[in-house]
């Protein structure tokens, strides 16, 4: 009888979607705001990383995992990766969605970041590390200058970090030497940035190691170092309240369901380190859903 009323219940969680399991750290943040909504956790890791990938690719692998959470019923589903929200994001909102799915909705990392980011800053200089494939498409310059026009901002891509946490490698030598290279090549060409921008998702976890060496640097105790997971917590609260549509959509039984498209055995393994707590996932194929 039990298992009949749940089928029955309705089921329309909010979608939070990554290229692999750097989204669990925003998910982990909007499930501690949010804690009486169901979420939907799809990782594509079984053809991540996307930072070096073409904005085709991209694009076409962003909008198969889109449609899948849409045929799961999700009526909100928040882009948690840097590099599918700067390269596919605008593409799938003004031109996908009014096709596929005009009463659903796609939202994205980058803006909510760049809408608050300048506040961190006396200096009004800021760093930016993300993947190849996030500082190529210059999103952050562009939606950064349109909050706060005044911001110097540096960007570096860091191409080694994924890999490295995707694989567990958190600390040690080749951690070591990869956090080493790319803040210093960061701090070279802009060695007066007082804050920090983690513009990947699974960035929060070399956290600890970059605050390590941070402080080699001249003026590097006093520099910040932000991650998203918070930001885009808040600005989920912030968009449901202004879209009561959106948020009577969801449905409110506080369940969390994660699926991978690669192993489930090998995200399950690698999960808890992200979201905080062990998982138990679901392997699904979303290729020409």
């Amino acid at each position: 009888m039990a298992f009949l009323f749940y089928l029955k219940m309705k089921t329309a969680p909010i979608g939070i979607f990554d290229s692999g399991y750097g989204g669990l750290t925003v998910l982990r943040e909007i499930a501690a705001l949010l804690p009486g909504y169901d979420y939907l956790y799809l990782g594509d890791n079984a053809r991540s990383p996307y930072g070096p990938r073409d904005f085709d690719t991209i694009y076409t692998y962003t909008l198969e995992c889109v449609q899948y959470l849409f045929g799961q019923g999700c009526p909100l589903i928040i882009l948690a990766c840097n590099t599918a929200s700067a390269k596919a994001l605008r593409n799938i909102q003004q031109l996908a969605l009014p096709k596929i799915a005009p009463d659903r909705r796609v939202l994205g990392v980058i803006r909510p970041t760049a809408e608050v980011i300048g506040n961190f800053s006396k200096t009004k200089k800021v760093g930016v590390l993300g993947t190849l494939g996030t500082v190529r498409s210059e999103s952050y310059l562009m939606e950064i200058g349109k909050f706060f026009p005044e911001l110097e901002v540096s960007q570096q891509a860091c191409p080694m970090w994924v890999p490295l946490v995707e694989n567990g490698e958190l600390t040690g030598a080749g951690t070591e030497f990869f956090v080493k290279k790319y803040l210093g090549e960061l701090l070279a060409k802009a060695p007066d940035v007082d804050t920090l921008l983690l513009a990947c998702t699974h960035y929060p976890l070399l956290e600890p190691v970059i605050r390590q060496f941070l402080p080699i640097y001249p003026f590097g105790k006093e520099i910040k170092v932000i991650s998203q997971g918070g930001i885009v917590a808040k600005s989920l609260v912030d968009y449901l309240h202004r879209h009561p549509e959106f948020e009577e959509k969801c449905s409110k039984h506080g369940h969390r369901t994660f699926h991978t498209t690669g192993s489930a055995e090998d995200f399950d393994g690698h999960a808890s380190a992200f979201f905080g707590q062990k998982v138990r996932s679901s392997h699904v194929a979303v290729a020409h859903y």
